[in-house]
């Protein structure tokens, strides 16, 4: 009988308060976590319920069909998890008594990155709400009913997204601010930018500038960037490849 090696513990989360979170949530198996408009439409009423209950701020979302990313900022440490646990696990009881389903739906844990909010906020912004875009659903990011961009670019009410402060100060009035945001959407997203917030997201980094990154390394007392792949360092440090 082989010898058995235990498994490799899971890294911890960064938990801080205050700090804009970039949060990524799969269906097991990429496999449907939506299948209707109804089970779409509950989900973003309960994530208005929970983070309201637990102090956090939602500036954007998307729903695909298999995934859903958001952009928060949580009040303290643990609002954004207990969001997400208590969302989930109500979402899961919800699915499996309509599709008459058993067993889990999500993907593990959500992934989470923290974003720093001078840099890279609007780059999150457009990369979450340019998903359906990116996915072949719509030609355009409003014509996409499931994501916050009718909110965020066109005025459309919304008791569930709160604007953050940066995007407040795009411009002093209402329709300049959508003016000025709308405008951002004009240019697509480097594709290395993308493949950066991606990478940075699924292994729970940070996202940010060097004087961000080691304020964020400093306060949660951990690693916020990958580390080296394989014996030799990268010919770069990450901060200049996602800075730039």
């Amino acid at each position: 009988m082989g010898i058995q090696s235990k498994p490799m513990p899971r890294q911890a989360r960064i938990r801080l308060p205050h700090t804009l979170m970039h949060i990524v949530q799969r269906g097991v198996n990429r496999s449907r976590c939506f299948y209707t408009s109804a089970d779409r439409q509950i989900y973003l009423e309960w994530l208005e319920e929970l983070a309201d209950r637990f102090e956090c701020a939602v500036h954007a979302y998307v729903l695909m069909t298999n995934h859903v990313h958001l952009l928060i900022t949580p009040c303290d440490r643990d609002g954004v998890s207990l969001t997400m646990k208590n969302l989930g696990q109500r979402y899961v009881q919800y699915v499996n008594r309509v599709q008459q389903r058993t067993g889990g739906l999500w993907e593990g844990r959500f992934r989470a990155s923290f974003v720093d909010r001078e840099y890279y906020l609007m780059c999150c912004y457009r990369y979450i709400e340019l998903n359906p875009v990116r996915a072949g659903l719509a030609r355009h990011p409003g014509d996409y009913v499931w994501s916050s961009y009718r909110a965020n670019a066109e005025g459309l009410p919304s008791s569930l997204i709160k604007p953050h402060p940066v995007f407040q100060e795009l411009a002093p009035t209402e329709d300049d601010r959508r003016r000025v945001y709308r405008d951002l959407f004009a240019e697509a997203l480097e594709p290395s930018l993308i493949d950066d917030i991606r990478r940075l997201t699924n292994g729970g980094f940070a996202i940010g500038n060097e004087a961000f990154l080691e304020q964020a390394a400093r306060v949660s007392g951990r690693r916020v960037i990958p580390g080296p792949r394989g014996p030799k360092p990268p010919a770069a440090p990450l901060v200049s490849l996602i800075s730039e």
